[in-house]
């Protein structure tokens, strides 16, 4: 039975097969480990893989994981830490983000009603909407402990301190 890794790496050999490349080892080494996070910045997906395969460079992973943002597995972010994060929006419905300032926690959540509105104030405006992201800023409500929450704490830089 093949897994989601497996028909991952077959949708990513027929998209890389359209633009005339192919699925070097290298790519398929970062598709496997940036599949097993939701949110990952190019710098921790390197200290994963070199635990395995030291001899890739954060060169080609940061190559690579923007080509998975331009074949829809990925998705570049930023919230508010002057890193860019990359997420895994593979199987994913639309969704926004809530992000803890002072341990860099991201929670992921879908809300019908706020996407109701957004399209209400589109119409309201005589704007058609093609695309958005709502990123909330704010702190665990465990503010003590919210940083023993996450392994990589990533605080964002530039913001109220508690």
């Amino acid at each position: 039975m093949a897994t989601e890794v497996d028909t991952e790496i077959t949708h990513l050999k027929n998209q890389l097969a359209q633009r005339h490349l192919k699925l070097t080892r290298q790519r398929e080494i970062v598709l496997d480990a940036f599949l097993k996070n939701d949110h990952i910045t190019a710098e921790a997906l390197y200290q994963q893989i070199a635990k395995t395969n030291a001899h890739l460079g954060l060169a080609t992973i940061y190559r690579t994981l923007n080509l998975l943002c331009e074949l829809g597995i990925g998705q570049e972010r930023h919230f508010g830490d002057n890193k860019t994060t990359f997420d895994n929006v593979l199987h994913k419905k639309h969704h926004d983000h809530l992000i803890c300032y002072k341990c860099g926690k991201i929670v992921e959540f879908e809300c019908s009603e706020i996407e109701k509105l957004q399209e209400e104030m589109a119409d309201k405006h005589g704007f058609i909407l093609q695309n958005h992201k709502l990123e909330l800023y704010g702190y665990c409500k465990d503010i003590e402990n919210c940083e023993k929450s996450i392994t990589t704490p990533t605080p964002a830089v530039g913001v109220p301190t508690s």
